[in-house]
């Protein structure tokens, strides 16, 4: 292993959340980030239906099954999640029109959460990485748009760079409520922060 990978390693294994979520049985550290922003937003309630976008290694949705009792949860990711019980899993890109189609008809066509913690695969240039989070956001956010109840809510991930201007003016322009949020539990240097948007502006 090269020196500059197994000191990130290190770096890692000592992270106060990495071992936290090894402990309390979290598939990743972004467990606590929803934790977290779910206690201040409190969007998690009983029988609520919830869309988890790029679900593995599921975090999110073991999070979002032990706070909703009973209401059903679908994650999708193109790559594979281990089982999670009470979550469901379509592999696939949710870009795609097949995928939406299970989706909708999944949900029959209205949900009231729908979550993304997509990142873009990482390429060494910053300003693009976060320009291809940043669309994978807008598109999130579009399928959010068709699918959620009236009072919905849509929480995705975003990092700050050239794209945030248009994802920030698109929130605003399809939910009456728009807060930007950075969770404690997210890493201080990165850029990363969330979007959380509720009640579907009705065109």
């Amino acid at each position: 292993m090269k020196k500059k990978a197994k000191n990130w390693l290190n770096k890692r294994n000592k992270e106060e959340y990495f071992k936290k979520s090894k402990y309390l049985g979290y598939r990743s550290r972004s467990a606590f980030k929803l934790l977290e922003m779910n206690k201040k937003f409190n969007f998690l309630k009983k029988n609520y239906s919830l869309l988890d976008l790029g679900s593995s290694p599921g975090g999110w949705s073991q999070v979002s099954r032990k706070e909703i009792a009973g209401g059903k949860i679908l994650g999708v990711d193109i790559k594979e999640m281990q089982k999670i019980k009470n979550v469901d899993f379509i592999k696939g890109n949710f870009c795609d029109h097949d995928i939406i189609k299970k989706i909708m008809v999944y949900f029959n066509y209205k949900v009231n959460i729908v979550l993304s913690d997509i990142a873009a695969n990482t390429t060494g240039n910053k300003s693009l990485d976060s320009f291809k989070t940043g669309e994978l956001c807008l598109k999130a956010m579009d399928l959010a748009k068709k699918i959620l109840c009236k009072d919905g809510v849509f929480l995705s991930k975003i990092f700050m760079g050239p794209i945030f201007e248009e994802i920030n003016n698109n929130a605003k322009a399809n939910f009456k409520t728009v807060i930007k949020y950075k969770p404690q539990s997210s890493k201080k240097e990165s850029k990363e922060i969330y979007i959380y948007c509720k009640d579907v502006i009705q065109i």
